[in-house]
């Protein structure tokens, strides 16, 4: 006990036990960090998922790293008390020098002190590297090696200039100063290798090495950030490329971002005088929430609505909004991404056409005359109001209806609607009797002209109808009139016509040729329909459509069958039906994946041959399930359909006394059945004859 300690009356503390007490410290403080790293990837591990760039790996690489730096640290924990202990030895031997045993153990703990050191850093995914300040390599790890596919030793001691082509050396010297300044940096490098032409993006992290107060060195960690930098590239040139417009915004409906395409479609100069504005400058009434601003109780979902956006010059602009909500790694949302389609002008063509078919319909209502519609299986499909005046009838009582199937219908009414209807003539009109609903008769007068849809295709006849049986009546009086006028002049004549017996020949004649007239008229044009295979003539669809198809990825799965009864129809219509619903199946492929599978099957039931379409895409959701075949109905962008498709196919099924059914099929996708008579024409398609 020295002299000091014993005037203090304390006994030196064991070095052992403090040693001891020491190693049990840091083997509890390892233990909690790596504790405290497995309970934060466990915590953490269900929102981390959800991050993009497959950031859901993160807890175990924490973990992993933790568990890492315990061991090392454990490690060099062992080595720096052996030292202690050589240290210590070498202090109470310092009047005696080492022995050679010594100075070999001293060297083994240093020698294996840099292996692990060396271990540790090889084992980081990042690159690490360490230079002096003229360029020369002094150390890297096996990340640069394998960068740079040469061994270690052919690194080590070389200028970074050999292998590196970008930054040049002289770009490296500018930042050295402020460098040496601060002893710090860190940023993106973008590095191009002399071996390759592709450039490396590098998020860098630049670490002075002192020595005494002078830096000798520079230490680098580098993370390879190149394939996320092309993925926010690639992301920012769509971005910025989209028609539609594209946004990002707080919850309370401030913009953060916008690209070009919605700047330009609010009429702004620039993105940043887009994103100066308050969270409602883009609304009409400021006084409410904004309008793209969400309820705190929104739950994040999609969203979408047609909203009415102020633009710079404050006119109204109607867009299709569609929206979601970004969560952070707490589950708390964010933000909000969305689309803006500008729909103004569609709108606005759909308020022109309203105001147009109201125009229409109220011309038609206030025409003097009945206008009557009817389709080509002879059906009214419209009955204008003035009906209730001339016949007692309200057009519903009509409407539906063959004409045929009316009651007391005239055979001269029926024969005009033919002659038009049948190509015979491009114009005609007849009188006929036509009941009254009080039992009345009336005689009127029909004019007919074919009536085309927007394909310039014949849909059906349009007539108009007169009542002129107060005319007919006045006619009539004026007839008797100058009969009796003219009762003098004719008994006058009785003689000179009575010697003339090449009269009565020539009416005779006469009647004959409009007898003749009449029966040709009467004949039925050449049929379009004949007698089709239905299994070749989805044969030959898919023989045309074929390339594309194979294009598409797409494989076919069709069991021709050849014990299919025939069915009467039009080939080419039928053959259109068939090639809308192929491409329907393969466009609902190629939104989804990019390859699939159409399964096409033919079967037979009671007078029925039915040929069903499944295809492995999205499906059809059952909201929408019920409008697919309407006119103009479509789920597509806009540009991308008109939505005439099914209800073309369905118009022409129709025609062929047919069907054609839709559903999702169990397993996914969309399933299509066509339904046709089979055997001799139907009633359908023979009443034309």
């Amino acid at each position: 006990m020295s002299e000091k300690e014993k005037q203090l009356g304390r006994t030196p503390a064991n070095p052992n036990l403090l040693e001891r007490e020491e190693a049990r410290l840091w083997r509890i403080a390892l233990l909690f960090v790596v504790l405290l790293a497995t309970a934060l990837a466990a915590v953490t591990w269900e929102r981390l998922q959800a991050l993009p760039y497959h950031l859901g790996v993160l807890p175990i690489a924490v973990l992993f790293v933790t568990i890492a730096f315990a061991a090392f640290t454990y490690g060099r924990r062992k080595q720096v008390t052996e030292l202690k202990d050589l240290v210590r030895g070498l202090q109470d031997h310092v009047r005696t020098p080492p022995t050679d045993e010594q100075l070999d153990q001293l060297s083994q703990v240093i020698a294996r002190s840099q292996r692990s050191f060396k271990e540790l850093i090889d084992s980081f995914d990042d690159v690490a590297f360490a230079f002096s300040l003229d360029g020369t390599v002094r150390t890297v790890n096996r990340s640069v090696t394998q960068l740079l596919g040469v061994p270690y030793s052919a690194v080590v001691g070389c200028k970074l200039d050999e292998f590196i082509e970008q930054p040049p050396r002289s770009d490296l010297e500018q930042g050295l100063a402020r460098f040496l300044e601060r002893r710090r940096w860190s940023g993106m490098v973008q590095v191009r290798l002399k071996k390759s032409s592709r450039s490396l993006s590098f998020d860098c992290v630049l670490n002075a090495i002192v020595k005494g107060d002078e830096v000798v060195g520079v230490s680098t960690l580098a993370r390879d950030v190149t394939e996320e930098r092309e993925k926010e590239r690639r992301f920012t040139e769509l971005f910025e490329t989209l028609q539609e417009g594209v946004y990002f915004s707080t919850p309370e409906g401030k913009l953060l971002d916008a690209n070009a395409a919605l700047v330009h479609m609010l009429g702004y100069a620039s993105k940043q005088e887009l994103l100066e504005l308050d969270s409602t400058a883009l609304s009409f009434d400021r006084t409410k929430s904004p309008v793209l601003g969400r309820t705190a109780d929104d739950r994040g979902g999609e969203r979408a609505r047609e909203i009415a956006l102020r633009r710079r010059d404050g006119t109204s602009a109607i867009c299709l909004d569609t929206s979601r909500a970004v969560w952070d790694a707490a589950g708390k949302i964010i933000r909000y991404q969305g689309t803006l389609v500008d729909v103004t002008d569609r709108r606005e063509m759909e308020k022109t056409l309203r105001r147009q078919e109201e125009f229409q319909r109220y011309l038609l209502e206030s025409f003097p005359d009945l206008i009557l519609v009817i389709d080509l299986n002879e059906r009214y499909s419209f009955v204008s109001s003035r009906i209730h005046d001339l016949l007692g009838y309200k057009p519903e009582d009509l409407l539906g209806k063959k004409v045929e199937e009316e009651q007391g219908h005239s055979p001269e009414f029926l024969a005009l609607f033919r002659d038009v209807g049948r190509g015979r003539k491009q114009f005609g009109f007849c009188e006929y009797g036509a009941r009254h609903r009080d039992g009345g008769w009336r005689t009127m007068r029909a004019s007919a002209s074919p009536l085309f849809d927007a394909e310039s295709k014949l849909s059906g006849v349009i007539v108009s109808v007169r009542d002129i049986t107060v005319e007919k009546k006045l006619e009539q009086q004026v007839i008797q009139s100058e009969r009796l006028a003219a009762m003098g002049q004719m008994i006058g004549g009785f003689a000179h016509e009575l010697n003339n017996p090449l009269m009565l020949q020539q009416q005779a004649r006469r009647a004959a040729e409009i007898v003749q007239n009449l029966m040709y008229f009467s004949r039925p044009p050449a049929p379009g329909k004949s007698e089709i295979n239905v299994s070749e003539l989805i044969q030959r669809t898919l023989h045309l459509h074929a390339y594309s198809l194979r294009k598409n990825n797409i494989t076919v799965d069709f069991l021709p069958e050849k014990s299919l009864p025939p069915v009467h129809g039009d080939p080419h219509q039928l053959m259109q039906v068939f090639l809308n619903l192929i491409l329907n199946a393969e466009q609902a492929i190629r939104e989804v994946r990019e390859r699939g599978t159409l399964r096409i099957r033919l079967g037979k039931s009671d007078k029925t041959v039915f040929a069903t379409f499944q295809d492995d895409g999205p499906g059809i959701s059952s909201d929408i399930l019920p409008n697919i075949f309407d006119p103009f109905y479509t789920t597509k962008r806009p540009g991308r359909g008109t939505g005439l498709g099914l209800s073309i196919c369905k118009a022409i099924l129709r025609e062929h006394a047919g069907n054609v059914e839709a559903a999702s099929g169990p397993g996914g996708g969309a399933i299509f059945t066509v339904m046709l008579p089979s055997g001799p024409a139907t009633a359908a398609t023979t009443a034309d004859a």
